[in-house]
C-alpha cells in the first residue's frame, strides 16, 4: 500500500520559514519524480516544486523561485520543501505527490500518488 504522510505545516509570519517533509513507503522511493503542490479552497492544484529521483534536476514554479528548496533523502524516503520569505501569499494546503516517471513533471495529472495535506499559513 502506497502512502505519502507530510508534515510541518503551521502557522508563520511573513518573512519566516517552514520545512515541510513527506514521508513514503509502498513504493521504491530511488525511482520515484516526487513533487509538492499547493492548493487554495475553489482554486486548481498548483505546482510548486519537483526532483527526480536523484535530485540532480529539479524544477521550480516561478512564483517560488530563489525562496523555496526541494530536496530529498532517499536513505530516508523522505522528500523535503524548504521554504524561506514567506509570504501570505503562499498560504495553502501544501501536497506531497509522487509518480515513478524517470522524468520531471507539473502537472498534477501526472502523479498518481498523493499524501493528504499539510496546512501551511502565512500571516501578514
Amino acid at each position: 500500500q502506497v502512502q505519502l504522510v507530510e508534515s510541518g505545516g503551521r502557522l508563520v509570519q511573513a518573512g519566516g520559514s517552514l520545512r515541510l517533509s513527506c514521508a513514503a513507503s509502498g513504493l521504491t522511493f530511488s525511482s520515484l519524480t516526487m513533487a509538492w503542490f499547493r492548493q487554495i479552497p475553489g482554486m486548481e492544484r498548483e505546482f510548486v516544486a519537483a526532483s527526480t529521483w536523484s535530485g540532480d534536476t529539479t524544477d521550480y514554479a516561478g512564483s517560488v523561485k530563489g525562496r523555496f528548496t526541494i530536496s530529498r533523502d532517499n536513505t530516508k524516503n523522505t522528500v523535503y520543501l524548504e521554504m524561506n520569505s514567506l509570504k501570505p501569499e503562499d498560504t495553502a494546503v501544501y501536497y506531497c505527490a509522487a509518480e515513478p516517471i524517470g522524468r520531471l513533471r507539473v502537472g498534477p495529472s501526472s502523479y498518481r500518488y498523493w499524501g493528504q495535506g499539510t496546512q501551511v499559513t502565512v500571516s501578514s
